[in-house]
């Protein structure tokens, strides 16, 4: 997996160091030698990491932290500083100015290059989710969300069996608002994992009982938590095991004994992530909700109906499939009489009816203007047509006034088609429920029609 990489540094020696180290692993490098120089690196060239040293002339790395992060163009770039200071306050000041990440002079090569995938995986899936959500934004069909989320209400899971540690943790996590449930064996956390959702697990690699790893194993692989941020606890000795750890996918990892300041910083960071890619889902889930329905009626519309058609054909089950082309009788006199706005609701309704008027695995939309089809998979024509039949008598019943003291009877015609075989296509099937629906209108409105090719089995 190939990225682009700034490195931040005034010291040429530790940039090369750094430099040939990274590009041995084939990723992209390029160089700042200031706060101010990599400020407009980063918002041109757009990396997927910057290793920023702490100690620089002019800027030093915290203030160029801090102005990255609260730059829009450049506050998604993961952050790691670089520092021959390694005592926690300086840990804490760079986590609060929002770095993701700290490494300590001299950077032990194990160490940087985990970190560097992590993060880089982290960077990449959260890239997606944003380009995703600016092309609906762009299309106009979702506004986004702004601003930095917070984190007070957040749940958190939390696994140790050291009394002491863990009561550090939860008091830690409260302070930010972070509400915690404690667990003593991994058949808990495993358990209220799959139960609840959570925006953190923080998971103690100290337990006597439990192989710890299996733990983060087990929840990356579960649908529930695959996505979920997992921050490890360990002593600094058990190098090894964290770093196997970050292959089976934890996030972050803090060092005992637990610095309570450093352990919100990080909770804070790994939740504020889960949550901007929470809202890009999000963004995502409604600009495919806006693409595949109807906004008067929020039917299914036309371009779901024939993708979801063509799927029920091409499953190979073998299953007849009806189809209901349905027409509002004189809508045009609606229109005309009463106005578009009465118009939509008299569609509303009618959609009302209808939805509650068929099966929980059949799909309905709106077709276009005043048609709606009704997709009924597993229905011989005798089924089909005893529900198109439901259906219109279900609209003769809507209470429709569109003025006070004045109610207009509504009607619709129906056509109904069956699939029959191989040679049928989602084309053929709507084309015969639309000449059907066509016969009924000819011959009177308000009634249900069957297309011939219902009649063969």
């Amino acid at each position: 997996m190939t990225a682009r990489i700034l490195i931040v540094d005034d010291v040429p020696a530790n940039t090369r160091l750094l430099e040939a180290k990274l590009s041995a692993e084939y990723y992209q490098v390029a160089s700042a030698r200031d706060g101010f120089e990599a400020i407009n690196r980063a918002r041109d060239w757009q990396p997927d990491l910057i290793l920023l040293d702490v100690m620089m002339p002019g800027m030093d790395g915290y203030e160029c932290c801090r102005l990255l992060k609260d730059n829009e163009t450049t506050l998604h770039i993961p952050v790691v500083m670089v520092t021959a200071l390694g005592d926690s306050v300086e840990r804490l000041r760079g986590l609060e100015a929002g770095a993701d990440d700290f490494l300590t002079k001299p950077v032990e090569y194990d160490t940087l290059m985990a970190r560097v995938r992590s993060l880089v995986r982290l960077k990449r899936l959260l890239d997606e989710w944003r380009a995703r959500g600016e092309t609906a934004r762009a299309l106009g069909l979702t506004t986004g969300s702004q601003g930095i989320p917070d984190v007070n209400g957040a749940r958190a899971l939390v696994i140790d069996e050291w009394e002491l540690n863990g009561d550090v943790i939860l008091r830690a996590l409260a302070k930010e608002g972070i509400k915690a449930d404690p667990v003593r064996t991994g058949a808990e956390l495993i358990a209220l994992a799959s139960q609840h959702s959570y925006d953190l697990i923080v998971i103690s690699l100290q337990l006597a009982e439990e192989d710890s790893l299996k733990l983060v194993s087990a929840l990356r692989a579960a649908d529930g938590t695959h996505e979920t941020p997992l921050l490890l606890v360990a002593e600094t000795s058990e190098r090894d095991r964290v770093l196997r750890g970050f292959e089976l996918g934890a996030s972050d990892w803090l060092a005992m004994p637990v610095d309570e300041n450093e352990l919100r910083a990080r909770a804070r960071n790994q939740i504020r992530r889960k949550f901007y890619q929470d809202r890009f889902r999000s963004d995502l889930t409604s600009a495919l909700e806006l693409a595949l329905t109807d906004p008067l009626t929020s039917l299914y519309n036309q371009r779901y109906l024939r993708r979801h058609l063509a799927g029920l054909m091409q499953s190979g089950q073998g299953r007849p499939i009806a189809v209901l082309m349905i027409d509002v009788d004189h809508f045009k006199i609606v229109n005309d009489q009463y106005g578009h706005a009465n118009g939509d609701v008299a569609l509303r309704l009618i959609s009302e009816v209808f939805r509650e008027n068929i099966r929980a695995f059949d799909s309905l939309a709106r077709y276009g203007g005043e048609e709606f089809v009704v997709v009924m998979p597993g229905s011989n024509p005798d089924d089909a047509a005893a529900a198109a039949e439901r259906l219109r008598l279900a609209v003769e019943t809507v209470v429709f006034e569109p003025s006070q003291g004045i109610r207009h009877n509504l009607s619709v015609s129906v056509g109904v088609s069956c699939s029959c075989g191989e040679v049928d296509t989602p084309e053929l099937l709507l084309h015969t429920a639309d000449l059907a629906l066509y016969e009924a209108k000819r011959r009177g409105r308000n009634r249900v029609e069957l297309a011939p090719m219902a009649s063969v089995s």
